[in-house]
């Protein structure tokens, strides 16, 4: 059997308090080893001294959570290493942005941008149905952290494929890699649109860098993983 894991992770909300919203789509085949991987990750961790936190990058760049009392420079070698783990890492993922303002009226209360972004979703998975139907099942893991989304995910997905071939599974960062990797593609996906248009602070320039370096050191190395 082959079978195809989707890990799912969102950023901002539906609704009209954060100015984008964004969802990402990890793809990860099951038969591709990932144990090397994580092992070369957790060997690196100990070569700079640094505890295997679950990676949170909004926390890790403002120092909150598993990064409380840590400095900047601890938690820069941090971002280095997960950065350096996903370039070798087999994965592929989709990311669907949406600012707010460009929304129509009818899709700027939450149902509206959801309907939206079930139409994007299913459209997507049906543009790469020769792909997806070569797997004998299809988990689907998600936090299940806003009910909307967790709805449009089985009306996508449900659309686009049989209902047979889908698992539903909740995921927790501190369980598994690959949602820390969703949460580290939705977080750079919001820095790239914040990049496009102007909008960065003093931590995200601290962290990344200016525009070049950050399109350079981390953009267009991730987006090598785009399906």
């Amino acid at each position: 059997m082959r079978d195809l894991s989707i890990f799912v992770d969102e950023s901002g909300d539906p609704g009209t308090e954060s100015k984008y919203y964004l969802i990402v789509l990890v793809f990860h085949e099951q038969s591709e080893g990932f144990a090397r991987y994580e092992a070369d990750y957790r060997n690196a961790l100990n070569r700079k001294g640094l505890r295997d936190i679950p990676l949170h990058l909004s926390p890790l760049l403002n120092g909150n959570d598993g990064y409380k009392g840590m400095d900047v420079e601890e938690r820069k070698k941090h971002l280095a290493a997960f950065r350096v783990f996903l370039q070798y890492l087999p994965f592929r993922y989709a990311a669907f942005s949406y600012k707010k303002s460009e929304l129509d009226d009818n899709m700027m209360a939450p149902r509206g941008t959801i309907k939206r972004i079930r139409r994007d979703i299913a459209v997507f998975l049906l543009d790469h149905l020769d792909y997806l139907q070569q797997f004998d099942e299809v988990k689907v893991y998600y936090d299940n952290g806003q009910t909307l989304v967790t709805q449009t995910l089985h009306d996508a997905v449900e659309f686009a494929l049989s209902k047979e071939a889908i698992v539903y599974r909740d995921a927790s960062p501190t369980r598994y890699r690959l949602s820390q990797v969703a949460d580290y593609i939705c977080t750079l996906e919001l820095e790239a649109l914040k990049y496009a248009n102007s909008e960065t602070g003093s931590t995200d320039q601290l962290f990344f860098g200016m525009r070049k370096r950050f399109e350079k050191d981390f953009l267009k190395k991730l987006r090598k993983h785009r399906l």
